[in-house]
């Protein structure tokens, strides 16, 4: 038990830090109909990873330079005339087939693509802890700073800028919270998944919720319920903590909407 507990409880630790990012950045990806952005980040570093490994360097600088470019090149996209899912199509699929191209041509890398499609929580070790604590920390502070504004951007763009919040300014804070978030995540759940990291919990916490501050409380629960679950099940399991814990999450949603389906018939049919 006790080595399972060493195993574990850094992994653990971890994903919980996670999830304080996890549940106000879902939440708000949710409410600005921005949740394309996640997997379009995810597409995109596998460049990231393809360029770090033909220049020999560690994957998440990598992963972080093309993730900060990323957000420069829809910041200078931005149109009003473009819609946002279409650039973030573009951006995508141009961005997958480079890492793809490349990777092609890289095959000393395609061994350690599993780790980085899937993620490996389990590797996290005590050292790599504090680091981790502190980004996220700053992270915090900065999304706290500007929440209100966040908040009121998500519920109507006009009233907001007029009543002297700068758009601008808000959309790329976001859009850097997002990139460092998936620089973290890129270990836990992997590049494939950290989009599902982010709004399922969101979306899950969306059928329970009634407000804002109930559905970021409620996101942060069913993430962490599914990062616990999900990790114990990777290890009595042996599979990827990135598919166990986006699996657990999913099955939960699952789970909700069931409930609550079933529970709305009941009533419509008791009122007939």
């Amino acid at each position: 038990m006790m080595e399972w507990l060493e195993l574990l409880l850094p992994a653990w630790i971890m994903g919980t830090l996670l999830v304080f990012l996890t549940a106000p950045l879902g939440c708000l990806m949710l409410w600005r109909r921005m949740s394309f952005f996640a997997d379009t980040m995810a597409h995109g570093t596998l460049l990231g990873v393809a360029i770090a490994g033909m220049l020999q360097l560690p994957f998440w600088l990598g992963v972080g330079c093309l993730a900060g470019l990323l957000v420069a090149i829809l910041w200078v996209l931005h149109d009003s005339r473009l819609p946002n899912d279409a650039l973030l199509a573009l951006c995508s699929a141009t961005l997958l087939c480079s890492g793809l191209l490349l990777i092609q041509h890289l095959p000393s890398l395609r061994p350690e693509l599993l780790s980085y499609l899937f993620g490996d929580l389990l590797s996290i070790e005590w050292a790599d802890l504090p680091l981790f604590a502190i980004v996220i920390a700053a992270a915090l502070v900065v999304l706290y700073r500007s929440w209100s504004a966040q908040i009121q951007i998500s519920i109507d763009p006009d009233i907001a800028i007029s009543e002297g919040v700068n758009a601008k300014w808000q959309r790329l804070v976001f859009m850097l919270l997002l990139a460092l978030f998936t620089v973290l995540a890129l270990r836990a759940v992997g590049s494939l998944l950290m989009g599902a990291l982010l709004v399922i919990p969101a979306l899950s916490a969306r059928l329970l919720a009634h407000s804002p501050k109930q559905m970021v409380i409620w996101a942060f629960v069913l993430a962490q319920f599914g990062v616990t679950v999900g990790l114990w099940s990777s290890a009595a399991l042996n599979i990827a903590t990135g598919l166990s814990i986006v699996l657990c999450m999913a099955l939960t949603f699952a789970a909700i909407f069931a409930t609550q389906k079933f529970k709305s018939l009941s009533v419509s049919s008791a009122k007939d």
